[in-house]
């Protein structure tokens, strides 16, 4: 059982659009992952920018991957040194803390990850 980083069972991301590394909605990780594809986040338009800026385009669909492209509002299972990244520059999208998984903490400081957590309104 994947674990998150608050120590519980990994809970879903995101099943539309269909996210993860092995696009059944949850950020689990393996050995194929050299991205570690396990932050949960919750798209933003600034994010969004900031990504194509550096070269990942997230907005744009990519039919052949059967990629719809994410806009603001959508749940997506980020690569852990990307979300730090975007941290780093002020630029990070909220997170779900138990749908990212464990190994994010191998990345990303706990604090950092608990600032930018996701409340449900």
């Amino acid at each position: 059982m994947a674990k998150n980083i608050l120590g519980g069972e990994l809970q879903s991301c995101c099943f539309q659009p269909m996210t993860g590394f092995y696009r059944d909605g949850y950020c689990r990780t393996g050995p194929e992952d050299v991205g570690t594809h396990v932050v949960c986040a919750i798209m933003t338009d600034e994010f969004l920018r900031y990504t194509k800026a550096q070269g990942n385009d997230l907005s744009t669909p990519i039919p052949h991957f059967k990629f719809p492209g994410l806009k603001p509002g959508d749940q997506w299972c980020l690569c852990a040194s990307r979300w730090k990244q975007a941290y780093l520059v002020g630029k990070a999208p909220e997170v779900v803390l138990e749908a990212t998984h464990e190994k994010a903490l191998e990345y990303v400081e706990f604090d950092w990850l608990l600032e930018y957590k996701h409340t449900k309104v």
